[in-house]
């Protein structure tokens, strides 16, 4: 080995070395001619030694670029590398048969002398299949991630505070891809400052490995928009327990929140229009025997009498408040209402030259009705008062005078803005829209401006019945209404209608309302509450009606079926323990066909369709007086 290698001993060293490369080896002259090549080489281009020693580099050339996907750019490579010799490159080609070959080409120097050129081919295929895989991967990930508004993070906990965001990540936060400093104080920057200790104290027992980090908190976006996201992130740890990194998961959950929102407050209305009912009812029933009682009372008193003013103030007193319980009663659903098909645009019209002289001259009232009818079934006089508060509400919103417009349309309801609006379902609506141009309102008052007794007017100048009324009014018929304020920008209340689809119920007919004569007939009087049924009894015997009283509908079922003698008119309650008034009145009806019936109450969840009845149900609203029954009863027994 001390001696010096022979040439030939040289040369089969380098053949053998290169042979043994897994790298496709070919050395070229600065003439072009082919100086040396490896067996790898013939078999990753399917050359022949007989055909590279008489086709030459040309012939290389010609048959590789037919190959490639690119041959133009492949030939480009090429010039540039014999325009410069001295160049070293590196090139990756594709093959049309799937294959990526990585190319590179260096200058072959025999000591200073540059002799050609020395290109080594590797077959880097199987790696670049594996690069694509991960990149289309990535690209999948990416996608599924903006689809599903959730972005990925990965937080190191070795110290460096280093964390990494996805683009969906990004687009969450609002901050574009290359902004983002890259920290875990960083993120806590867009955290909402009252949410950032507990971001904080979470993230901190997740490593300790205490509770999973899970958590829901608002983050600021560099706009200043404020958005929900949810996080939840897993710990990777090494194989002592360490914390290594934390990889979470962020969600956009706005919208969400914001329909959780929507449904609590629908769950706390009806809540609160459960209790509202319950409470008008029993203080309906309370009303009706104060005011009854007092209006007896004034019949028998003198005019000169020093107790009668008192007695007068008592009825005028119960009066007042039996119209507080009729907006309860609104505001519950639970009123109550002789509906009919009507035109809305028609009730706009009408009631559109009130609400000039109402408001007054600073008020400019505009009306913008679409063509052709809007047919609504509902109680119009409801509907009319719900218009009439809405624009009162915003004649105060409008101290200093301003524009209310009152709009009409029809409109389709897409699923996606059903969705938005809980628990209103997609379909065909008519639409009532009522805007000022007040002063607004805030997010805080929208979330409560249909709650009873609820204002923002000073105290004595106004009940908080207004707006509750007419959310009742919406819900009883089958509505929706919705509220679009911001300060400063002013209001629109949006009110939706499901078009009518029966015909128009026949009104009941009624005698003058001065026919208040005495009768003959029998009448069964059904009432649970005794005050009420007292006065019922007190007001009607004196008129010279037979009476059959009963404090239940199973009393009155046995009373009917033992009265041998006619039952000209059913005067019931029409909630009561047990059998309510229209199960009464479906059961006696089928016994006695052609039997009338009044329901008395504001209160009710059935319907008033009563099965074989050929007449409709006459309805006599609490609290009444004892004059308004007995017309009532006149007007059902006449007809």
């Amino acid at each position: 080995m001390t001696d010096r290698p022979k040439p030939e001993d040289t040369i089969a060293l380098l053949d053998a070395t290169l042979e043994a490369t897994r790298d496709a080896i070919l050395v070229v002259g600065l003439d072009r001619r082919i100086l040396r090549y490896n067996r790898r080489y013939l078999e990753m281009f399917g050359f022949t030694a007989e055909e590279l020693a008489s086709g030459g580099y040309n012939f290389i050339v010609d048959r590789i670029t037919a190959g490639l996907e690119d041959a133009p750019a492949a030939l480009e490579a090429s010039r540039k590398i014999w325009a410069d010799p001295t160049m070293a490159r590196l090139d990756v080609y594709r093959f049309k048969d799937g294959r990526v070959i990585e190319r590179y080409v260096a200058p072959l120097m025999i000591g200073e002398r540059l002799a050609g050129r020395t290109a080594s081919f590797r077959d880097i295929s199987a790696a670049v299949r594996i690069a694509d895989a991960l990149a289309q991967n990535q690209t999948f990930l990416e996608q599924a991630q903006e689809v599903a508004h959730i972005g990925s993070w990965v937080a190191e906990l070795d110290g460096s505070d280093r964390l990494g965001w996805s683009a969906e990540s990004h687009r969450i936060f609002g901050v574009p891809i290359g902004e983002f400093a890259g920290s875990s104080e960083a993120f806590l920057a867009f955290v909402h400052a009252d949410d950032r200790a507990a971001v904080r104290a979470a993230s901190e027992a997740a490593a300790a490995g205490g509770q999973p980090y899970d958590i829901e908190h608002r983050l600021v976006r560099p706009d200043g928009t404020v958005r929900w996201v949810h996080e939840k992130a897993s710990i990777l740890r090494d194989a002592q327990g360490r914390a290594l990194r934390m990889v979470g998961t962020v969600q956009d959950i706005t919208e969400r929140r914001l329909l959780e929102d929507q449904l609590r407050q629908s769950q706390k209305m009806e809540a609160i229009g459960r209790l509202a009912g319950g409470i008008a009812h029993d203080l309906n029933n309370a009303l009706t025997a104060i005011a009854g009682y007092a209006e007896l009372a004034l019949g028998e008193v003198a005019s000169d009498h020093a107790a009668r003013a008192d007695v007068e103030e008592i009825r005028r007193a119960a009066e007042r408040a039996g119209s507080v319980t009729r907006q309860l009663l609104a505001f519950s659903r639970k009123q109550l209402l002789e509906p009919r098909v009507f035109d809305l645009n028609e009730t706009i019209a009408a009631i559109s030259r009130l609400l000039s002289r109402l408001l007054g001259a600073d008020v400019e009232v505009q009306t913008q009705l679409s063509g052709g009818p809007l047919p609504v079934l509902g109680d119009p006089g409801q509907v009319e008062q719900a218009v009439i508060n809405l624009a009162l509400n915003a004649r105060d919103a409008m101290p200093a005078g301003g524009k209310l417009t009152i709009a009409t349309a029809r409109a389709t309801v897409s699923e996606a803005e059903a969705r938005k609006r809980p628990p209103m379902p997609a379909g065909q609506y008519l639409v009532l829209r009522v805007s000022d141009s007040g002063h607004g309102m805030t997010h805080e008052t929208q979330a409560r401006i249909f709650e009873p007794f609820f204002t923002t007017k000073d105290v004595g100048k106004g009940t908080g019945l207004g707006l509750s009324m007419v959310y009742g009014t919406l819900k009883q018929i089958g509505g929706f209404i919705f509220v679009d304020s911001e300060i400063g920008r002013g209001t629109t209340f949006t009110l939706y209608f499901r078009p009518a689809a029966e015909p128009e119920r026949a009104a009941l007919a009624a005698s003058p309302r001065g026919s208040e004569r005495h009768g003959h007939e029998t009448l069964m009087i059904v009432e649970d509450e005794p005050s009420v049924r007292s006065l019922v009894a007190s007001a009607l015997r004196h008129d010279g009606y037979r009476l059959l009283i009963a404090s239940s509908a199973e009393e009155a079922l046995t009373q009917a079926g033992a009265h041998d003698g006619p039952i000209d008119l059913l005067l019931t309650d029409a909630m009561m323990p047990g059998k309510s008034g229209v199960e009464l009145a479906s059961l006696l009806t089928a016994q006695r066909p052609g039997l009338p019936v009044i329901i008395m109450s504001g209160y009710t969840e059935d319907t008033l369709d009563v099965p074989g009845l050929k007449e409709p149900i006459a309805l006599l609203q609490k609290p009444f007086l004892p004059r308004e029954l007995r017309r009532r009863i006149r007007e059902v027994l006449d007809r």
